[in-house]
């Protein structure tokens, strides 16, 4: 039977509670989302809306499920999810650790804090994972304006490093036509890994376009790895799309490095099917079993 482990879930809205009624709860203490320097939006479709015209056909797929969250994770297990990580794609701190501390059994949280709060954002990182449970720190360039390898990350790289929990780092290309678009470029990665040899880095979205420079990256690196979160898995396979070289190295020397992500809102289909594209693909079926579990068993301390 097919185990999975998605780094890179969507969690339905109706399947969470008003944010309002979270914070009353949990007493959090800032919101991690800062996210400085965001111009107003003046035109349409300009910015980020940029990308409702890019991905015109994600907005056909499957539409937004009307489920609790113990709907929504049975329809996880039945294609084969058995453990699904929170916090990755945007979601407010309160609602993240709402979600995994509502059923740990199924969901771990990733802490999302902004380096513009300076110190206030490490000792919120730290409450975070300390009393809030969380497993990890994401990091989203495309929405701090400013790439990973900005010194304004490093103290949040450093307490990673001290709690001993991984950062998750956006590393793709953008879409939003009011920011650099190659704000996510693995190169990034490179400057980290170099100054944090002991921070596990997990690359997120594989890099794409550059995808040739992320694998070579994660070569280069050991406590470098990669997922494939916000990508259809049926394209991984198709000659051109210039995942290439992931699935060769990834199917022989970097069969270790390589994680899941289903990100269904954003690829617009459901999960089974996800999961059924990523079991189409020509991998070796012990490759199939590392990437979509073993790895993320491993890295994220759930073995």
């Amino acid at each position: 039977m097919v185990r999975v482990i998605d780094i890179e879930t969507n969690i339905p809205a109706s399947a969470l509670p008003p944010l309002q009624h979270v914070r009353d709860v949990q007493q959090v203490r800032g919101s991690g989302h800062t996210f400085l320097g965001q111009p107003p939006q003046e035109l349409a479709g300009y910015g980020m809306s940029n990308y409702a015209n890019i991905f015109t056909s994600r907005q056909e797929g499957a539409p937004e499920p009307e489920m609790t969250l113990d709907e929504f994770v049975s329809t996880a297990e039945a294609a084969g999810v058995v453990m699904s990580v929170v916090g990755t794609a945007a979601l407010p701190n309160p609602q993240t650790a709402w979600v995994a501390q509502s059923r740990p059994d199924h969901f771990i949280g990733f802490a999302r804090v902004s380096p513009w709060d300076g110190m206030r954002a490490v000792r919120e990182l730290e409450r975070l994972v300390r009393e809030d449970g969380m497993v990890g720190f994401a990091v989203a360039a495309l929405t701090e304006l400013i790439p990973a390898s900005d010194a304004k990350y490093y103290p949040l790289y450093a307490k990673c490093v001290e709690l001993g929990i991984p950062a998750r780092i956006y590393s793709s290309m953008n879409y939003g036509s009011d920011r650099p678009y190659d704000l996510g470029h693995p190169r990034h990665l490179d400057q980290v890994c170099v100054d944090f040899p002991e921070l596990t880095v997990i690359g997120g979205l594989a890099g794409w376009p550059w995808v040739n420079e992320m694998v070579a990256l994660v070569r280069r690196h050991k406590n470098l790895y990669v997922d494939t979160a916000a990508h259809r898995p049926r394209h991984f396979g198709t000659a051109g799309s210039g995942w290439e070289m992931l699935l060769q190295f990834g199917n022989t020397v970097l069969q270790d490095k390589v994680m899941t992500g289903l990100s269904w809102r954003t690829v617009g289909q459901p999960l089974d099917v996800l999961v059924n594209e990523y079991l189409d693909l020509p991998l070796k079926d012990a490759v199939k079993e590392k990437w979509l579990y073993d790895n993320a068993a491993r890295v994220l301390g759930l073995e």
